[in-house]
């Protein structure tokens, strides 16, 4: 975490329109921040899961996109390979009263990331800087994240040797054909790693990570299950109690029961409902009310994004 700007990228036009309150961003909104270093190396591109919470940029090389556009010659056909991010710029939406209350972000993400550890969990390098809009100064929480490539691991499906399989042959390509029970299995083996070091974090810090949302989990080309949204992190509530986040979504519960999916559909333990982590949240008459939560959610306009 570091107070200033992001190295190798210079500040530009200030204005007056709150970037926080944007829906997307564009390259030039970024490269007009005060904070950022312009640089012709570099270009931004909106990713895919950008939402309600924060923005999120890809940052490519231009020389990557520029043959992304104009195309290149391999084996004698001419192809248009995507440009792959370096890394991923993140730009908090939220709004922060003092520097104590914006610190309070990082602090929680680098206790999620003792217990989950690289292997587990992209790694964001977050800073804090003065945003000058206006004339004014205001605190903005921003992070550069690794970028993982792989699939998306979804707690909701079936998780079966079949889907796995799927997953697998597309991260290998034309590879898949070696030996895919041992990578199957590996893949299993080393969910089981994710889910120990997950249940200890829940456990020892009482912060829930959010498991639940479509895309927060990633399986790497290395075959590990990584989180990649680390903007909703919960807190285990009082008994008795379901908490809702700022959007009002039940995102601690369902992240709970995302994690007893993967123990289940993974590990084949079909008993997780004797797991005092999990004991609460399976509760049939408490996942009912969760359930009519997510409902009410859903119905919402604008209620879901990041």
């Amino acid at each position: 975490m570091c107070n200033g700007s992001l190295a190798g990228i210079q500040g530009g036009f200030l204005g007056t329109e709150d970037i926080r309150e944007k829906a997307f961003l564009t390259h030039g909104d970024i490269v007009s921040l005060n904070f950022v270093r312009v640089s012709g190396d570099h270009y931004f591109r909106r990713h895919h899961r950008a939402g309600l919470r924060s923005h999120v940029m890809e940052v490519l090389r231009r020389e990557d996109v520029e043959r992304e556009e104009r195309g290149a010659m391999m084996d004698g056909l001419l192809s248009f390979p995507r440009a792959k991010p370096k890394k991923v710029l993140r730009i908090f939406r939220t709004r922060f009263k003092n520097l104590a209350e914006a610190m309070e972000e990082p602090r929680r993400i680098k206790i999620i990331e003792n217990f989950l550890s690289p292997r587990h969990l992209a790694r964001s390098d977050e800073f804090i800087v003065d945003y000058v809009r206006g004339g004014n100064r205001e605190i903005l929480l921003c992070g550069l994240q690794e970028f993982v490539e792989g699939e998306i691991l979804d707690p909701w499906q079936t998780l079966d040797d079949a889907h796995l399989l799927s997953l697998y042959r597309r991260l290998e390509a034309g590879g898949w054909k070696k030996d895919p029970d041992s990578r199957i299995q590996r893949i299993r083996d080393r969910a089981a790693h994710f889910i120990l070091k997950t249940k200890a974090l829940i456990r020892n810090s009482g912060y829930v990570p959010d498991l639940a949302g479509v895309g927060n989990l990633i399986l790497s080309r290395d075959l590990e299950i990584k989180l990649v949204d680390i903007n909703n992190i919960s807190r285990i509530p009082p008994p008795g109690t379901i908490p809702l986040d700022d959007r009002g979504y039940p995102v601690c519960d369902k992240s709970i029961e995302a994690l007893a999916l993967l123990e289940k559909k993974l590990l084949g333990n079909l008993s997780v409902e004797d797991d005092p982590i999990y004991r609460t949240f399976l509760d049939a008459t408490r996942k009912k009310e969760v359930s009519s939560i997510v409902r009410t959610f859903h119905s919402t306009p604008g209620s879901t994004g990041l």
